[in-house]
């Protein structure tokens, strides 16, 4: 593992050029970059085709971020997070722009940025937990400044950590629901799925159970968990498979039964699909651990 200092001439810029060792590139998500800038009015950032994901955190002043075609005015609490193998550019609109940033890349980056994005997360945000965030930034840049021979494991622990942070706000949550101009909350479907998915349930019975239209119900229920009802339904059912698989001895067709799916081959197709094992091979592997 190597490391580098690198000054780029502007007032208070302080850098990590991070060399991540052949271990990290193979199987982990590694860091390129990682520092700390405050920009003056002449700065402009600009690439793209850069193989890599960019972690902006504005700690003080506004600056501008161009990205895939789009500008975005961002303040002190705001967050940037954008795939940089699209062109981007960021500058600053006052002397006080700071911010904290990393680039990563490797393992993988690229699905969890696609998912970020799936769950509606957008390329410029106001970080709810803006002090977690600054924290996790300033641990990734001096974690990369220890030569301790762990560095890689710190920091692919810190860049998931930083990750799922991330992931987190992009969801909408339970009490921001409430306040977002007559969207409903979920919570009582969810609720109404985790203590029925033994019976049958489809979109229309939910839609008149709760006097909801069916599209509007679908689209809010992903929003709101970041999964569609009908894989939320699944997961439930699978997940209490799973339990009766291990702690039971029923038959393959009762534990079907058990979950809410009437027809056994069907059962066991979508339990290989989520599981990536029969029912019956499950079993075999986890009874007796």
């Amino acid at each position: 593992m190597k490391f580098l200092r690198g000054y780029t001439g502007l007032e208070q810029d302080k850098r990590i050029l991070y060399t991540p060792s052949p271990f990290a590139k193979k199987n982990l998500i590694y860091l390129q970059e990682a520092g700390e800038l405050c920009a003056n009015r002449e700065h402009i950032s600009q690439r793209d085709y850069l193989r890599s994901y960019l972690v902006i955190l504005v700690m003080d002043g506004t600056g501008r971020v161009f990205y895939k075609g789009k500008q975005y005015t961002v303040h002190a609490g705001d967050c940037v997070f954008i795939d940089c193998t699209n062109e981007y550019s960021h500058t600053p609109l006052d002397e006080r722009w700071r911010f904290k940033w990393a680039h990563f890349s490797g393992g993988n980056a690229r699905e969890i940025y696609e998912n970020f994005v799936h769950n509606g997360g957008k390329p410029c945000f106001r970080a709810k937990r803006y002090l977690m965030l600054a924290d996790l930034l300033t641990e990734i840049y001096n974690i990369a400044q220890e030569d301790n021979g762990f560095g890689d494991m710190l920091l692919y622990q810190k860049i998931v950590s930083l990750l799922v942070m991330l992931t987190q706000e992009s969801r909408v949550t339970e009490e921001e629901i409430g306040f977002d101009r007559g969207i409903r909350d979920m919570t009582s479907i969810k609720q109404h799925l985790d203590r029925n998915y033994q019976e049958k349930i489809s979109l229309d019975q939910l839609a008149e159970m709760f006097y909801v239209n069916k599209f509007y119900l679908t689209r809010i229920f992903k929003k709101q968990y970041g999964v569609s009802i009908v894989n939320y339904l699944t997961q439930v059912r699978i997940t209490h498979a799973k339990q009766l698989l291990r702690f039971t001895d029923m038959p393959i067709e009762a534990v079907s039964q058990e979950c809410g799916m009437s027809d056994a081959n069907y059962f066991s197709r979508v339990f290989r699909k989520v599981e990536g094992t029969s029912p019956g091979e499950f079993r075999k592997m986890w009874q007796g651990t």
